[in-house]
C-alpha cells in the first residue's frame, strides 16, 4: 500500500503520454464493459489512448491542464481538466483514473484535490464538474463522498467519433461542485 503523503502531484509533460494512455486504456477496460464495445476495449484501445495523449499533451490548449500522480517514480493516476469549458457548470474534469491496484489508498484524492487547487488558482470564480458513467457506482460513490451531486444525465458520445465503440446508448450522469474549494485536502 502506497503511503499517500508519498505520492507526488505534478502537471503532466509528453514523456508522460504512454503511461497516461497504458492507464487509460486499462482503467476503460475494467470499468467500462457494456458501455464501450469489447471488440474496441480488447482491440485498439491502448494504440486510441496512446495517440490521444502523445496530441493532448505535445501541445496543449492554455485552457487544458493534465496532473499525474507519482509513487515511486510510477505513475499511478492522472487527471485531465478543461477550464472554462461550461458557462453553468465551469471547469470539466474530464479524465480521472488511478491504477486498479492503488484505488481506495488516497491517489484519486489527491488528484481531485490538486484538480481543485488548480481550477481555483486559474479561474477563481469557476465551478468544477465531470461526466460518469450510469454503470460506474464506485466512481459515483467517489465523487458523492467527496460532495459531488448529481446534477444531470445524458447519453455518452462513441470515442474518437466511432459509433462502434459504443455497446448500445450508455450514459452518464453529471457530477458537480460549485465551488471547488471543497475539495480541498486540509
Amino acid at each position: 500500500m502506497p503511503d499517500v503523503h508519498a505520492v507526488r502531484v505534478r502537471f503532466a509533460d509528453t514523456p508522460d503520454a504512454p503511461a497516461i494512455a497504458a492507464l487509460h486504456a486499462d482503467s476503460w477496460r475494467r470499468h467500462y464493459r457494456s458501455a464501450y464495445s469489447d471488440a474496441f476495449l480488447d482491440g485498439d484501445v491502448a494504440t486510441d489512448r496512446h495517440a490521444v495523449w502523445i496530441r493532448q499533451l505535445r501541445n496543449p490548449p492554455a485552457s487544458h491542464c493534465t496532473l499525474v500522480a507519482e509513487n515511486g517514480g510510477a505513475l499511478v493516476g492522472f487527471a485531465h481538466t478543461v477550464l472554462n469549458d461550461d458557462p453553468t457548470w465551469g471547469a470539466l474534469l474530464d479524465n480521472l483514473h488511478v491504477a486498479f491496484v492503488l484505488k481506495r489508498n488516497g491517489v484519486g484524492s489527491s488528484l481531485l484535490a490538486a484538480t481543485a487547487q488548480t481550477v481555483a488558482a486559474r479561474t477563481p470564480e469557476s465551478g468544477l464538474y465531470l461526466w460518469v458513467l450510469e454503470q460506474n457506482t464506485s466512481a459515483q460513490a467517489f465523487y458523492e463522498a467527496r460532495g459531488g451531486k448529481r446534477v444531470g444525465r445524458r447519453l455518452i458520445s462513441p470515442p474518437g467519433g466511432d459509433p462502434s465503440r459504443l455497446s448500445g446508448a450508455p450514459s452518464a450522469f453529471r457530477y458537480a461542485w460549485p465551488d471547488p474549494a471543497a475539495l480541498l485536502i486540509a
